[in-house]
């Protein structure tokens, strides 16, 4: 099998450094589905921006993911279809103009959404999109008033204490929710008969019911500022709308989130700025920025991925044996260090007197870094650390910062520490703990973990090495599976979690690793790979996608080949699978492996189908075929 490991090797080498841009980065597309392409054709039309060919290319797209049954899913296995989801690609395809509700397709779409509860049944967040372009009513009473912005840190519920993304996009919302702002054109839709019971209704009783507590305490808080209520008000609205112009990028987005920018120029419009001003344009000239090209049609990416691609696959090659002195590992290393951050970001706020030093996800993020894309970067740069200064000291202020975002309970969270108050979790937002909350996780505590133990000097012993361990093993399931928050899903987990804690020196035969090896090797399919389904997020257990997945099946692989001596018969499998499986394309090529906000937001990376069979296959290589 050496012959056939070795020659996957190189044709997957082969193809990255011919597919790297002319910056040094992998803009590989960051692909999260039709909502964004919908979001995008709603906004033009509301803004009245006539750009005709980039929106009739966008309908294409999303027609070409409609399901026989009307419908549209977020993911191949999902039951039936998605009524969100539906609903707003439905919504863009009317408003395009180039499509009548007398259109087959779109009576197909309208039959699902109204046998599946109609719009009153749609998630929160289409809601809000539905409400700001006048097709259903803003509550009167909304559980997050702009007011929660001038709490203080100290206050028991605080701006701060939601998460990055969280804030990104509640921030222009408040602003919204505050005005009732909704904005309609003379080519607007009336999507008036997609009510079922004919209700603006916007929030069920249960979730009325679980907003009364929070809304309590926010407003006390709020009555003990000591401003008269209307001062207040107009105060938060300001400190809202800086808050959104403090996390600009160069290129106008905010945060350079599709959602957050969107939601921002319409609070901006609430607020009186015309459709037309300079902010507002740049703005959406950053979104259009954003347009990829995915099997001929044009996709609005949620964010670009260029760091994030480029950082795993820089250190990939050379692990699979190209030289750091290879002009391809030159040029995606230039790359990096010019998107290393030198601003402080709200990072800083849990994490004072710390020098910044990560790296961000997208392209164009100056402020916004991630412990994930800091340690993947300093992968990267590890076999040049002592023979090249700028990559010295890139190295000393990216380890600093990656080893200081630690949380107190141990573990690893994406973009800021801390981020977890269980009180958080009772707010009845559609999947709250997506929203609010940056807790430690498997997958960040355990790739940490692993970039400490084999790449720097940090002694296995030390406090933070066995605080992070301490946590891992404490996460670890019942059955021996982890839960992977950015990624499908246990699979993902478990093999962050292993290779993290054999990175620190804990042996193979530890109860925690012989219970996942044990559980990788059970749900190992018949033909030697491994699938999961994004279903696993829902019910928040294991379940198996029915078809193996060429990258889930490089996770567990490379997770067993971590933890074993010798190649096991489950490791053979699981090569072979990759080996015969590789060219042979089907409907789990494109099925999403990254997740962002479970059952409303999962992401295809391009650049996965190449990085972690790649990944896989020379660590197999390496460690049993020298």
């Amino acid at each position: 099998m050496a012959d056939s490991t070795r020659e996957l090797i190189n044709k997957i080498t082969e193809i990255l450094k011919d597919e790297q841009t002319d910056n040094g980065s992998w803009d590989y597309p960051f692909d999260t589905g039709v909502k964004t392409d919908a979001y995008m054709i709603i906004l033009l039309r509301t803004l009245e921006i006539n750009d005709e060919d980039l929106i009739r290319k966008l309908t294409e797209r999303i027609l070409s993911k409609q399901e026989k049954n009307g419908s549209w899913k977020l993911y191949n296995d999902e039951k039936d279809g998605n009524l969100s989801y539906t609903l707003e690609a439905y919504y863009a395809l009317l408003y395009s103009g180039f499509y009548s509700k007398h259109s087959s397709r779109i009576r197909m779409a309208k039959s699902f959404i109204l046998k599946n509860g109609g719009m009153e049944k749609a998630e929160m967040f289409t809601k809000i999109l539905l409400a700001l372009t006048g097709q259903y009513k803003w509550p009167a009473f909304f559980p997050l008033p702009v007011e929660l912005i001038l709490l203080p840190l100290s206050f028991p519920i605080n701006f701060y204490d939601f998460s990055v993304f969280g804030r990104a996009n509640l921030a222009p919302i408040m602003i919204l929710s505050a005005k009732k702002y909704s904005r309609k054109t003379k080519g607007s839709p009336d999507l008036s008969d997609l009510f079922v019971k004919r209700t603006n209704e916007f929030f069920s009783e249960g979730e009325k019911r679980g907003f009364e507590n929070i809304f309590s305490i926010i407003e006390h808080g709020i009555k003990s500022i000591l401003m008269a209520p209307q001062q207040i008000h107009s105060y938060a609205i300001e400190r809202a709308k800086q808050y959104m112009f403090n996390h600009l990028e160069s290129d106008g987005t905010f945060y350079s989130y599709f959602s957050a920018t969107f939601l921002m120029i319409f609070a901006l419009m609430s607020l009186g700025y015309k459709k037309d001003d300079p902010v507002i344009l740049k703005a959406v000239d950053g979104l259009k920025a954003m347009e990829c090209t995915i099997d001929g049609y044009p996709h609005m990416q949620y964010t670009t991925a260029n760091v994030w691609n480029t950082t795993l696959i820089s250190f990939t090659l050379q692990n699979a044996g190209l030289p750091p002195s290879d002009p391809t590992i030159i040029a995606a290393n230039e790359y990096l260090l010019e998107r290393k951050h030198y601003k402080y970001g709200d990072w800083v706020i849990n994490n004072p007197g710390v020098l910044p030093g990560g790296w961000g996800f997208s392209d164009i993020n100056t402020f916004n870094p991630d412990v994930d894309d800091t340690t993947a970067a300093l992968r990267a740069f590890s076999p040049l650390v002592t023979e090249n200064s700028a990559i010295l000291s890139s190295w000393d202020r990216g380890t600093n910062w990656a080893i200081s975002m630690q949380n107190d309970d141990g573990g690893w969270p994406a973009f800021e520490r801390n981020v977890d108050k269980k009180i958080m979790n009772l707010l009845p937002i559609d999947r709250v703990r997506f929203l609010v909350s940056d807790a430690s996780s498997a997958d960040l505590t355990g790739r940490t973990l692993e970039f400490l133990g084999n790449y720097t000097n940090m002694p296995k012993k030390s406090k933070k090495i066995r605080d992070g361990v301490k946590w891992l093993t404490a996460d670890q399931k019942k059955d021996g599976s982890w839960y992977g928050r950015w990624g499908i899903c246990y699979i993902y987990g478990t093999w962050a979690a292993v290779t993290g804690l054999m990175a620190t020196g804990i042996d193979r035969q530890h109860k925690s690793i012989q219970k996942a090896t044990s559980w990788l090797k059970k749900i190992q399919n018949k033909d030697g790979g491994w699938g999961e389904s994004c279903n696993s997020d829902l019910e928040n257990k294991y379940v198996p996608l029915q078809k193996s997945h060429i990258t889930q099946t490089a996770w567990a692989l490379d997770a067993l080949i971590a933890s074993e001596n010798l190649p096991t018969p489950e490791i053979e499998a699981g090569v072979r699978y990759l080996l015969q499986s590789y060219d042979h394309k089907d409907w789990t090529w494109y099925y999403p492996v990254g997740q962002g906000m479970g059952g409303s937001f999962y992401i295809h990376y391009h650049s996965y189908q190449y990085i972690f069979p790649l990944l896989a296959i020379a660590n197999y290589e390496k460690k049993f075929h020298r």
